[in-house]
């Protein structure tokens, strides 16, 4: 029981780590530096997508068996699996719709951190005219 949940603490402390360091970023003076987790994750995103087309098309092809002596075919092979382009595109639509939640939360926490960050330059910036 206790080996079970290991892999699932060690994925929450990795998400904990992974919005503590959004934060972190978004916080930061430079505005480029809160969108390079949401980056990574829409990458990472668009590779899971890529991924579930090339696992649905793998196996089309032929294949040919020959006689190296003589070099007559033996025999020969096409294999065309029963692909439907549309259930295709919606398992990638799928992927890339899941794949995508990270960058929307990482994105979501970048917008608020972001504001806040306004907010209270702003706010210094009334009080420093205020002191003139």
């Amino acid at each position: 029981m206790a080996i079970a949940i290991m892999p699932l603490l060690l994925l929450v402390l990795v998400m904990i780590g992974g919005v503590a360091l959004q934060i972190f970023l978004s916080k930061r003076e430079s505005k480029w530096a809160g969108l390079i987790l949401p980056i990574i994750t829409f990458v990472i995103s668009l590779l899971a997508v890529l991924a579930s087309i090339l696992g649905a098309t793998v196996g089309v092809g032929s294949s040919t068996v020959t006689n190296l002596t003589t070099g007559e075919i033996i025999s020969q092979t096409t294999v065309t699996p029963n692909i439907s382009y549309f259930n295709v595109f919606l398992t990638s639509l799928y992927v890339f719709v899941l794949g995508n939640i990270p960058t929307l939360i990482l994105l979501a926490i970048y917008a608020v951190c972001r504001k806040s960050r306004k907010k209270n330059r702003e706010l210094d910036m009334m009080r420093a005219q205020e002191l003139e």
